[in-house]
């Protein structure tokens, strides 16, 4: 290492010259170097080969100690030197360094690392080993239909996906939409491996090679976003999955029929047992106003924003006779003198003279409708009074033999009252 060949050619040169300098030096000035050591000779004595005191042989085994010494260190600072991998979320670097833990080779990377940030392995740093760095974000995902945010130290949908399966089977990442142009920001990457579909409309499409995120998945294969259409990603077999939910919200309106309410009036100018309708019943309309959200065509939410009535019903209004009917009696036989009256009703209705009836109430016409619209048929019946023995629809339009049998169930019943101007006639 260069430490090491730094320090040991720095030591091994010096304590060459060191012994070259003692080699070269004359006598003399080795007599000086003697005499300065706290061994030297007393004065006027002459210096002998005889060999070195201790103490100076001390000095040198303490300088060749100090040499071994420098050496080891060098030793040390070669074995503190590391070379190690650092992986920060996918993007690695080879680092030297002469930390000696984790921690301070992260300082010395102003690595900062938060609560749920990861990082393995910890401790002591040992040479060559793989440092794996993951920083956690926020994404929101959706578990059973509820959404909720979580942190995950995963890089990839697919990682991220595989992370979470453990809550449920249908569970997925939703993309948010950015506020440059709405474009869908997942925070992680589709998938480093294997392949990936897009899901839109009823299809699905392959991504194409080199699209990393939703949006470039999108964009590449020229699938644009309405600013209310979802995005999420979910496994789909044994890839990652796309997925963009059309989402229509619009407000639509629906009438609805109010009922009219049948109200009955009496009527002192209309005989009992008449009725009329003065006053036809008109529906109302109620207005409802609703917000509906489709998802990909399926309703999955309405919300109410008006409910009203826009037009209100018309009652309907019958009048009812209360006028009592007169009484009238039958005209005597013919040729018969001091014949008493026949009591009302009753009596062969069939002997009768009902064509004179019809003469005087209708001119004898079976449609007949009299000017006010009240009174229909050969008999001018009432339509209340036409129901109320049997008849059904107007009696205009029933044929003339209905019509006398019909008036002479109204004559059995009732007499000739029913008719109080022309009735005497059925006795002419």
């Amino acid at each position: 290492m260069p430490g090491t060949v730094v320090v040991w050619n720095h030591v091994t040169s010096f304590f060459r010259r060191a012994r070259t300098r003692v080699a070269a030096t004359p006598a003399a000035l080795r007599e000086r170097v003697v005499r300065n050591t706290t061994d030297a000779p007393a004065a006027g004595t002459e210096p002998t080969d005889a060999p070195r005191p201790r103490r100076n042989r001390v000095r040198l085994i303490g300088a060749a100690t100090a040499v071994v010494v420098l050496a080891t260190g060098g030793v040390a600072v070669a074995d503190a030197h590391k070379t190690v991998t650092l992986d920060v979320d996918g993007v690695t670097t080879t680092v030297s360094t002469f930390s000696g833990s984790v921690d301070g080779l992260l300082a010395e990377q102003e690595l900062d690392l938060g609560a749920r940030d990861t990082v393995s392995p910890s401790g002591a740093l040992q040479d060559g080993v793989d440092v794996v760095v993951r920083h956690a974000r926020q994404v929101t995902i959706q578990a059973d239909g509820a959404e909720e945010t979580v942190w995950t130290t995963a890089l990839t949908a697919d990682e991220a996906l595989e992370m979470l399966a453990a809550r449920g089977d249908d569970v997925r990442l939703v993309a948010s939409r950015s506020a440059d142009g709405g474009r869908p920001d997942l925070s992680l990457d589709l998938t480093l491996d294997g392949p990936a579909a897009v899901q839109v409309d009823g299809g699905t499409l392959t991504v194409p090679d080199g699209s990393t995120t939703v949006a470039e998945a999108l964009d590449a294969l020229g699938v644009e976003l309405t600013a209310l259409d979802r995005v999420s990603v979910q496994h789909s077999g044994d890839r990652v999955t796309v997925v963009v939910n059309r989402v229509v919200v619009q407000d639509v309106t629906t009438t609805h029929e109010v009922p009219f309410n049948a109200l009955e009036q009496q009527d002192a100018s209309m005989y009992v047992g008449e009725s009329e309708v003065t006053t036809a019943g008109v529906p109302g309309v109620r207005t409802v106003v609703e917000r509906v959200t489709t998802v990909d065509g399926v309703e999955t939410a309405r919300q109410p924003l008006s409910d009203g009535v826009t037009q209100a019903p018309v009652d309907q209004v019958t009048n009812v006779g209360t006028k009592k009917k007169p009484v009238v009696q039958q005209a005597p036989a013919a040729g018969a003198t001091g014949a008493g009256t026949p009591a009302v009703g009753g009596g062969d209705a069939a002997g009768l003279n009902w064509a004179a009836l019809a003469a005087c109430e209708s001119g004898g016409n079976p449609a007949a409708v009299s000017s006010t619209g009240k009174y229909h048929g050969l008999y001018q019946f009432s339509v209340g009074t036409w129901q109320a023995v049997g008849g059904t629809g107007l009696p205009s339009q029933a044929s003339a033999d209905e019509q006398t049998a019909r008036a002479q169930m109204l004559y059995n019943r009732s007499g000739a009252g029913q008719w109080p101007h022309c009735g005497p006639r059925l006795f002419g």
